[in-house]
C-alpha cells in the first residue's frame, strides 16, 4: 500500500505535519538536513498528539551557570504535554531512555510527494 500524504514544500528543514496514514494519525518530520521522516503521532507516554510540539535542538550544558547550547536544532521532536524528546534521525529514540521508541513509517519522495508505504 502506498499513500501521499503531502508535498514536499509544505515543509521546510526543521517543520513537522500532521497526516494520515491507513487511517493511522502520524506525523511527518523534515529534519534540518532535508530528510523526511514518519512516525506515529501519538507519545509513548500518554498519547500526546505529538504534531503538537516542536522540532528542536537537544541542550548541551555550556561553559556558565543557566546558560545552555542547543545542538542537532530541527532534529529532536518534543512532546507538547511532558516535554520527552525523541531524535527524528535515530529512528525516533527516546534521548534519555534510548530503548523506547516511536514507530517509524517507511517513505519516500517522487515527483514533489511525500510518499508512504508499508
Amino acid at each position: 500500500m502506498q499513500q501521499v500524504v503531502g508535498q514536499i514544500q509544505d515543509l521546510s528543514p526543521g517543520e513537522m505535519m500532521e497526516a494520515k496514514f491507513d487511517g493511522r494519525p502520524v506525523v511527518i518530520c523534515r529534519a534540518s538536513d532535508g530528510e523526511f521522516h514518519a512516525f506515529t503521532n501519538l507519545c509513548p507516554h500518554q498519547g500526546a498528539p505529538l504534531s503538537k510540539g516542536k522540532l528542536c535542538g537537544a541542550p548541551e550544558p555550556a561553559d556558565h551557570v543557566g546558560e545552555y547550547n542547543y545542538l542537532r536544532e530541527g532534529d529532536i521532536l518534543r512532546c507538547p504535554w511532558h516535554g520527552r524528546e525523541f531524535d527524528i534521525k535515530n529512528h525516533g529514540r527516546m534521548l534519555v531512555k534510548d530503548k523506547q521508541k516511536l514507530r517509524e513509517y517507511k517513505l519516500f519522495i517522487e515527483d514533489g510527494n511525500i510518499i508512504m508505504y508499508k
